[in-house]
């Protein structure tokens, strides 16, 4: 089967008065299921917040990135996503190695995985001196209620949040994506009305992938015909890990906690947990990097 490209489509229907995103976001998190060795219920939940993630760095200006970090109290522990505004995704589950039986409707259990109780945390940072954050508590652990419940409570914004991953029985990701529409003012009573009916009777969102739907078709479902895109992003995975960037994070330990590896391992591996690059040090890269964290003489 060939492997489309991972993108997300942006735009507004019903003359400015809905807001729409939709992403496939299939590859990245077949390569994250890969990179991490995500069994299948782990790779759903990941994937899940992965796609919620592209679409949420989609709503915000260049430069701009956010982090989504959703604490449960499931087997999973926590995911966390790191996002931008220009299509830029990478993340990682605590416990990837979680699989769980099917829940009643034969379905992945991804709430059981997650948890049914904790919070979803969002950190933007929006180039000021502080990031925002806002946080909800989980209300179902299936991810898109949770996302959904986000939107309406920190930021006042009602939205239909529709996130899926399907797994193959080689535990290979099939389809990944999602879609989240957002009311804008204006819009009707009975324009909410015929939105809230649309979404009630729309199939799994991969059951859409899986016939063929692209991202902009799955959002046509769910609004009509009367859909403007503004625009297409490929998205792609992106790790910000780099020698550079671990030589800091050492550095930062302090002079004393840096003697201590000296002395007791005389070498240093870090490894990154978006992407399980090995960063490995010898002893006399870490005597370097020692001066460096010496404190500075007060002038």
């Amino acid at each position: 089967m060939e492997t489309l490209q991972d993108i997300l489509v942006r735009g507004t229907a019903w003359g400015g008065k809905i807001r729409v995103f939709a992403a496939r976001t299939t590859a990245i998190v077949e390569h994250l299921r890969k990179q991490h060795d995500t069994y299948p219920t782990a790779t759903a939940a990941l994937g899940r917040t992965l796609s919620a993630g592209v679409m949420m760095g989609a709503m915000l200006k260049d430069k701009e990135k956010l982090t989504i970090q959703v604490k449960g109290d499931g087997p999973l522990g926590q995911i966390v996503v790191d996002a931008d505004a220009e299509g830029k995704v990478r993340g990682y589950v605590d416990h990837p190695h979680v699989h769980l039986k099917s829940n009643a409707m034969g379905k992945l259990d991804v709430a059981g995985a997650v948890g049914r109780s904790g919070h979803i945390h969002i950190i933007k940072d929006l180039g000021l001196k502080e990031p925002y954050r806002g946080s909800t508590p989980i209300v179902s652990g299936e991810l898109g209620e949770d996302f959904t419940y986000y939107f309406a409570v920190s930021e006042q914004t009602p939205s239909a949040v529709g996130l899926g991953v399907l797994v193959d029985t080689d535990n290979s990701v099939m389809h990944a994506g999602g879609f989240i529409v957002q009311v804008m003012p204006g819009v009707t009573d009975e324009e909410i009305t015929k939105l809230e009916n649309a979404i009630a009777v729309l199939p799994p969102i991969t059951d859409l992938m899986a016939q063929g739907e692209t991202p902009e078709q799955i959002l046509q479902w769910v609004v009509g015909d009367d859909l403007v895109i503004h625009d297409t992003l490929p998205l792609q995975f992106a790790c910000l890990c780099s020698t550079e960037r671990v030589e800091q994070t050492l550095i930062s330990l302090g002079e004393q906690e840096l003697l201590q590896i000296i002395k007791e391992d005389g070498q240093a591996e870090v490894v990154c947990q978006f992407c399980n690059e090995a960063y490995r040090l010898n002893k006399l890269e870490l005597e370097q990097l020692l001066i460096q964290a010496k404190p500075k003489p007060v002038q």
